[in-house]
């Protein structure tokens, strides 16, 4: 009965009394993870994507990890339920090759690499931008793969704006947000605080232990906040902080077995208008990741991470493009501990010079970036970056482009107790790409073809350690992910629109041609939305293809996967809005990673969850 239910709210389709509204697809946005300054899609050179914030309001209840896998050339895999690690790969790279900018400041750990994605709540962003491309001749270390930047919410007038939503679902779970943003005279500023509670599902399918035979709660609590003060025309100061905490249970062989999570990131930037042709943004943040992790009883750990971020940058506005320089300085300090003992403390920082260029003329644009980094544990690093454009016609528009990227090795890879290696080389990686796109009024559509070639790969070994220890970060070799992605929008007419993507690729390590860990071949998606006045129905459909995974020298087949999504919502009037959620509709039973070779993570089954949304008019 609860699957019939469940098929109901996909196959609903409301008959509307009220006027209608129009979905067609957006045609041009302004972006500024592409170049570090302000650029139409339509002149983009390299691979972007835009999450707007509809699209994300339609995930209410999921986690960003969710969101992100809907997204062209994104996988992202989960150790278990909502609050459980969770990682993502641009394009079939690792997840520490992935730079995740917050109102853009780095809030990756320095000891791992990774971000804690499962704890930024959706109902704290605005709006997303992926960068799919190698991007170190612009931000410096580990953008092999690319670059995530989130913004969190903001007001976009002068006038008070207050919202807010409630809802409860599957897993006894529930959540509650509210905000404002408001000004007076030159300045504006707001505020938004968010909290999700669940009891969640077991981490682990079928645990061996009956310790780990319970359901692993999670919960977060996260604010964030931001003030503008114009203080002359052109010339602005601007504040923003985010704070998250989240404490999540697991199974690790104990009842008292649970990690919390805290992250923090705040900063400060100058504008200023010098000339009409000449813009100066002056910025200073920090950002703070720290974990304690409880096993039992009588064993804990600490890993504490800050990295400081001093960015100086200027635009210079030409006939046919912006010329940007800009300096960058990188301060990262980490210390662990384990059961109260120091076990780590080390700090190093990267000093750079950035050059790029955005050209447009007529049906042609280019993209130039050169990038010089000095890291004081790991000498010198120049990357650059080339990219090119041309308009055959008002619809039709072929790119290609070329990228060089570095990662430093983590603190974790390096020092780690019986994991690391101090003597572990960078990451240095070279990528080409080309596409072709098309956009009318009604359809868009992009072919994307990739070549990355990644040198002294590092990967973390289950078997043949030194010193006979379990695990340790080596270097691979070299690894080589070739792939295409398509993607297309369609609107069907007033009231539908067809959208989706698919992406083929084959991420191998050369020595042994493996594919990496958790890496599919082919993966993708298919959404299908509906808007017709109060009413807005979308339906999606995500499929993957098998995957491998490891443990120690055993090769293990995770099964591919199809799961079907819906969102039905319904305004009450301009201000409320009820909405329902439906995840894994079908009920498939279906694996993202293995904990072990007899044991793999669990993932939830059919859920639900229901909203009530205010939003100031």
């Amino acid at each position: 009965m609860k699957k019939i239910a469940l098929l109901g709210l996909v196959t609903a389709l409301p008959i509307n009394t009220y006027a209608t509204d129009n979905i067609t697809p957006a045609l041009d946005e302004v972006v500024v993870t592409s170049s570090r300054t302000a650029q139409s899609t339509k002149t983009v050179t390299g691979d972007i994507t835009v999450i707007d914030s509809e699209e994300i309001k339609r995930l209410q209840g999921g986690s960003l990890a969710d969101l992100l896998r809907l997204q062209p050339g994104v996988q992202s895999y989960t150790n278990g339920g909502m609050g459980t690690s969770s990682n993502i790969a641009l394009r079939g790279t690792n997840d520490n090759q992935l730079i995740v900018l917050v109102d853009g400041v780095r809030i990756n750990s320095a000891t791992t690499g990774t971000t804690a994605f499962e704890n930024i709540p959706l109902a704290l962003i605005e709006r997303i931008e992926i960068l799919r491309s190698p991007a170190s001749s612009l931000y410096g270390s580990d953008a092999i793969g690319g670059v995530i930047q989130i913004f969190t919410k903001r007001g976009k007038g002068n006038k008070t704006h207050i919202y807010g939503s409630a809802g409860a679902g599957s897993y006894d779970s529930y959540s509650g947000n509210a905000g404002f943003d408001t000004s007076y005279q030159a300045l504006k500023f707001g505020a938004q605080i968010s909290n999700y509670d669940t009891r969640g599902i077991s981490a682990l399918k079928h645990p061996p232990k009956l310790a780990d035979q319970d359901r692993d709660g999670y919960n977060n609590f996260s604010s964030s906040s931001y003030a503008d003060l114009e203080f002359s025309p052109g010339h602005s100061l601007g504040i923003h902080y985010l704070e998250s905490s989240g404490q999540n249970q697991y199974d690790g062989g104990s009842a008292f077995s649970k990690s919390e999570r805290h992250q923090q990131g705040y900063g400060i930037a100058l504008r200023n208008a010098l000339t009409e042709h000449w813009n100066s943004k002056l910025e200073y943040s920090v950002g703070r990741d720290s974990l304690f992790n409880v096993s039992n009883p009588t064993s804990n750990s600490n890993i504490d991470t800050e990295q400081r971020q001093l960015s100086w940058q200027h635009d210079y506005s030409l006939s046919h493009g912006t010329l940007t320089f800009a300096y960058d300085r990188l301060e990262q300090d980490v210390v662990t501990k384990s059961n109260g003992k120091q076990t780590l403390d080390r700090s190093r920082n990267n000093d750079a010079f950035v050059l790029g260029y955005t050209a447009n003329y007529e049906a042609h644009s280019a993209q130039l970036s050169l990038r010089e980094d000095h890291n004081s544990q790991f000498g010198n690093f120049t990357t650059g970056g080339i990219g090119y454009g041309y308009d055959l016609s008002s619809a039709w528009r072929l790119t290609a482009q070329y990228g060089s990227s570095f990662r430093a090795p983590t603190f974790n890879q390096l020092y780690a107790a019986s994991f690391g290696n101090a003597d572990l080389p960078s990451e240095k990686a070279d990528n080409i790409e080309a596409s072709a796109r098309y956009q009318s009024q009604t359809f868009q559509a992009k072919l994307t073809v990739f070549d990355n070639h990644i040198r002294n790969f590092i990967q973390t070994f289950r078997a043949g350690c030194p010193n006979g220890t379990a695990t340790c970060a080596a270097n691979a070799g070299k690894v080589e992910i070739q792939g295409a992605t398509l993607e297309s929008k369609l609107s069907i007419n007033d009231y539908w629109q067809l959208s989706g993507n698919l992406t083929i690729q084959s991420p191998r390590v050369d020595a042994t041609d493996r594919l990496l860990a958790r890496r599919a071949q082919r993966y993708g998606n298919l959404i299908l939305q509906y808007s017709d006045g109060p009413w807005d129905w979308s339906t999606e459909l995500t499929a993957s293809s098998q995957r491998d995974d490891y443990d120690k020298s055993i090769r293990l087949n995770l099964s591919g996967y199809a799961l079907l999504n819906s969102t039905l919502a319904y305004r009450i009037n301009p201000q409320w809005k009820l909405q329902a959620r439906a995840n894994n509709i079908l009920d498939k039973n279906y694996v993202l990673a293995a904990a072990s070779s007899t044991v793999d993570y669990n993932t939830m089954g059919t859920n639900v969850f229901v909203s009530l949304n205010y939003d100031m008019k």
